[in-house]
């Protein structure tokens, strides 16, 4: 079973049924290890992800999954769509329970997507607060100009979410493409705020969330394991 954080003595006492009086008792004779080293401090506070003995019982040993994939368009980001193929559907099967997407993509778009179970890493890197910068390389209808590099510097209201977006960094490229660089994933974004100028996004492609590029050696569909490091470097973008 899967904790959420908890105080690891309440943890204990709920998972092997004891009071928390015989917890306490337990903890004092060294019966208590978690990551596979003694502990005695009760009132620490553990994750879904701390492997928890008491003597040789498992109380929890859940491993956490980070997975870079390259989306192809034409997929949901979603675990399940009665209609259309799902990311998750691309991974090998039952290798990964409980995943979920970290920040998603539209159907046509494609490039950088990050699945896991750890849901607080997710909520993280979902959340706006974080600031964690989305780079995106845009093709449009029309062809762009110094009009749309202001208009994204300053940012553009939403008058669905009364918001007002986050300055954004566009970069031209060529008269019909560019770069695209938030710190935020509001609903569309992207389309929305070229929609200003009725230019029309022909095609969308994340390649890169915070220090973490889309591994070029990746075909779309493929997907990989981060690494410590990456997971680690994403925690401090």
């Amino acid at each position: 079973m899967t904790s959420k954080r908890a105080r690891l003595d309440r943890f204990i006492s709920k998972q092997a049924n004891i009071p928390q009086r015989e917890v306490q008792r337990l903890l004092a004779q060294g019966k208590v290890q978690l990551n596979h080293e003694v502990t005695r401090d009760g009132k620490q506070v553990i994750n879904p992800f701390t492997h928890v003995m008491l003597a040789d019982q498992i109380l929890q040993d859940n491993t956490a999954y980070y997975l870079m994939l390259h989306k192809p368009p034409g997929t949901v980001s979603a675990t399940k769509d009665a209609t259309h193929p799902t990311v998750v559907e691309l991974l090998p099967d039952d290798i990964y329970p409980d995943i979920h997407i970290a920040g998603r993509l539209d159907f046509n778009s494609s490039g950088l997507l990050l699945l896991t179970n750890d849901g607080q890493w997710s909520r993280f890197l979902a959340s706006p607060e974080s600031g964690i910068q989305k780079r995106y390389r845009v093709t449009v209808e029309k062809p762009l100009s110094q009009d749309h590099v202001s208009a994204f510097a300053e940012g553009m209201y939403f008058d669905y979410e009364g918001i007002t977006t986050r300055p954004a960094t566009l970069k031209i490229i060529s008269p019909f493409e560019a770069e695209v660089l938030l710190r935020e994933g509001r609903y569309h974004q992207i389309k929305r705020m070229f929609g200003r100028f009725q230019n029309r996004v022909v095609s969308l492609h994340r390649s890169g969330i915070g220090s973490l590029e889309l591994d070029e050696n990746l075909a779309p569909g493929e997907s990989r394991p981060l690494s410590e490091q990456e997971v680690r470097q994403l925690e401090g973008d």
